[in-house]
């Protein structure tokens, strides 16, 4: 049986069995996808006992995606770039090799939910500076968008983000100036979820045909894109996201690069 898994903590939250374990149902793979609660301060020691358990790897969540590359023998160039990493394969050593994955998903998402996507002329803003800003500014650069600006709550992370991709800083208390002008908004943080406070951004001065998109899913249809929705705009769904960046994990350790259906998105949505 071919053992993975997604370590993290707490864990209890994460969709990532759901996801995986239907892969492995749909693909008739004999293999086993399970949780494990690994403290922070007691992560080299949690790791080992993985390896030790025979794992083929696993998908590392919030708060070790930082702290884990230190115990990796290898480093993909899109993680160091992106400067976590959330997927990790055992190899028959037991070394580690770290992989990020969120900026795959993230294009992988906004391509299909959008016919033939327009990279190159791309005006975007980001909102938002923690991990899954660093994935978007990655994918934004690699695929050649034209401007990237970005602001952010804490100017700090916002500067400390923007200085390897030379994109614009603008202060909080300006955003609105961020997305003026803009075809593509990207909301990274958790304004907009559940139990949150919504997103305090009017789409006004964004471009009439501009896409939205939005990481959250839960709503699917968070008040932003709600307000995006209202004018006309294209809406990129934060569910895809979390699907995409699980299929090249799943190859690394099963080998086979699984597809995102309809079914499989309303079993996590539930």
């Amino acid at each position: 049986m071919l053992k993975a898994g997604v370590i993290g903590h707490p864990i209890s939250h994460s969709k990532s069995p759901l996801i995986h374990r239907y892969w492995l149902k749909q693909y008739e793979i004999d293999g086993e996808y399970k949780t494990y609660d690994i403290k922070p301060d007691d992560l080299e020691g949690g790791i080992r006992n993985l390896v030790d358990l025979g794992l083929k790897g696993f998908n590392v969540t919030i708060p070790h995606k930082q702290k884990i590359m230190a115990l990796c023998n290898t480093i993909s160039e899109e993680a160091k770039a992106i400067g976590a990493v959330n997927t990790v394969v055992v190899d028959h050593a037991g070394h580690l090799h770290g992989y990020n994955t969120d900026a795959f998903g993230f294009s992988q998402n906004l391509n299909e939910t959008i016919a033939d996507f327009d990279w190159k002329n791309i005006d975007a803003c980001i909102i938002g500076a923690g991990g899954a800003a660093r994935a978007v500014m990655y994918a934004l650069a690699c695929n050649k968008a034209k401007h990237i600006r970005l602001t952010n709550r804490t100017e700090h992370n916002a500067q400390k983000l923007s200085e390897p991709y030379q994109s614009k800083v603008i202060l909080w208390s300006d955003r609105q100036q961020a997305i003026t002008g803009s075809n593509l908004i990207i909301n990274t943080t958790s304004l907009g979820m559940n139990g949150q406070d919504s997103l305090d951004i009017d789409l006004t001065d964004a471009q009439n045909n501009a896409v939205v998109y939005d990481i959250v899913y839960a709503p699917l249809m968070t008040p932003l894109l709600q307000q995006a929705a209202t004018r006309n705009m294209k809406v990129v769904t934060g569910i895809g996201m979390l699907l995409h960046q699980a299929r090249p994990a799943f190859e690394l350790w099963f080998g086979k690069l699984p597809f995102v259906t309809k079914e499989l998105e309303l079993s996590i949505l539930g």
